[in-house]
């Protein structure tokens, strides 16, 4: 198969990850004769120390002419602090969703029995954790009239969604949980907010075309408190930008690690595929960031072109590195035990290459990757 890729390193510890996911990424691609032309571009706080422009219509038009695209993270804490700055690298990501209209955000969450000590939750709140969180991406507040007054004393954000924006995800949640425990949860916050009486209309509607499926409905407030407390209860979540922005990160507490998080944005014209977790500046250039998230992004790319075995064979080598401790210092015990980013990423990419037919003894591992890298 030939496609075209756009790949978006990004800031802070974006190129050191995404590097490790082209490694898979080409070692998939030998192993199953595929042909991918990569090609890179730039964007958030690196583009505009280079262009001034968070998003440079060369970026925008290699996405645009692009089969999919692999984000690595958008950031830099110099854009954090100063209310008053007009460009922000941020804006470089939504106006990519937006141009792209990648309006639907997929973020599958589980847990993995080797991480379930790293996770701050419970071990028996960790058992049969699976679900996938549906988030609407391109309208609601981030997108609304952002206003500020004259003297500065009064701003407001104004929240808007329409029965099109609505459906067009709940569709494809209500899909998603036809092939799963056949439960979806929708998560708003009906009592307070107009917008969200429109979505549980528009969801209610739908439900009769699935009478099958389980709809639950819940308060985001709730939603986050049984999250936590019952996390197994949860299939497949639907929700919109803000709330699902905040829900996808409180997840991340049920694995253990934002790095172990990949996910991807699927709309009209193409798709792109990212970790959750942000630009980590404090880790940028200690090879030590967690690649998995990113590797587990391409994965899912592999998926949307419905690739199935090339995608559960990533699945299959990240698990083996897990299940042998070849992970970084945010998800190992012993810190003295952690790998760096970037042998975590040969390791796999090895894993790949060799038909998972390796030595299953570390230090041969070790030993070997020092051979051929």
């Amino acid at each position: 198969m030939k496609k075209n890729i756009t790949i978006l390193p990004g800031d802070g510890i974006g190129p050191e990850v995404v590097s490790q996911a082209i490694k898979v990424l080409q070692a998939i691609n030998t192993y199953f004769n595929h042909d991918f032309d990569l090609k890179y571009g730039i964007i958030g706080a690196s583009a505009i120390d280079e262009t001034g422009s968070p998003l440079p219509d060369e970026t925008l038009d290699l996405c645009l002419n692009s089969d999919a695209i692999l984000l690595g993270s958008i950031g830099d804490p110099k854009y954090d602090n100063d209310p008053n700055l007009k460009v922000r690298p941020e804006q470089g990501l939504l106006k990519l969703r937006k141009s792209l209209q990648l309006f639907s955000n997929v973020r599958p969450v589980k847990t993995y029995d080797i991480l379930k000590g790293v996770s701050p939750l419970k071990e028996h709140l960790l058992e049969n954790v699976d679900m996938v969180i549906y988030r609407e991406l391109t309208g609601g507040i981030y997108f609304g009239d952002k206003v500020l007054s004259e003297d500065g004393s009064h701003a407001h954000d104004s929240c808007d969604y329409t029965t099109h924006e609505i459906s067009r995800i709940a569709y494809q949640a209500f899909e998603a949980a036809t092939l799963r425990r056949k439960k979806l949860t929708l998560i708003d916050k009906a009592n307070v907010l107009e917008t969200s009486r429109l979505w549980r209309r528009v969801i209610q509607d739908i439900s009769k075309e699935y009478p099958e499926i389980d709809v639950e409905y819940m308060y985001v407030d709730n939603a986050a408190m049984q999250m936590m407390q019952d996390p197994e209860n949860f299939d497949v979540v639907l929700t919109e930008n803000m709330f699902g922005d905040i829900i996808s990160d409180l997840s991340s507490v049920i694995t253990g690690s934002l790095g172990m998080l990949p996910s991807s944005s699927v709309g009209t014209k193409t798709a792109l595929f990212e970790p959750i977790h942000g630009s980590y500046p404090q880790a940028s250039g200690k090879d030590i960031a967690n690649p998995m998230a990113t590797i587990l992004s391409v994965a899912m790319m592999y998926d949307h072109f419905e690739l199935y075995h090339e995608a559960s064979t990533i699945r299959k080598a990240v698990d083996w590195a897990l299940e042998h401790k070849l992970a970084t210092e945010d998800i190992v015990r012993d810190k003295s035990e952690a790998s760096p980013c970037s042998k975590v990423g040969d390791t796999i990419a090895w894993y790949i290459e060799e038909g998972g037919k390796i030595d299953m003894n570390k230090d041969s591992i070790n030993l070997s990757l020092n051979c051929i890298i």
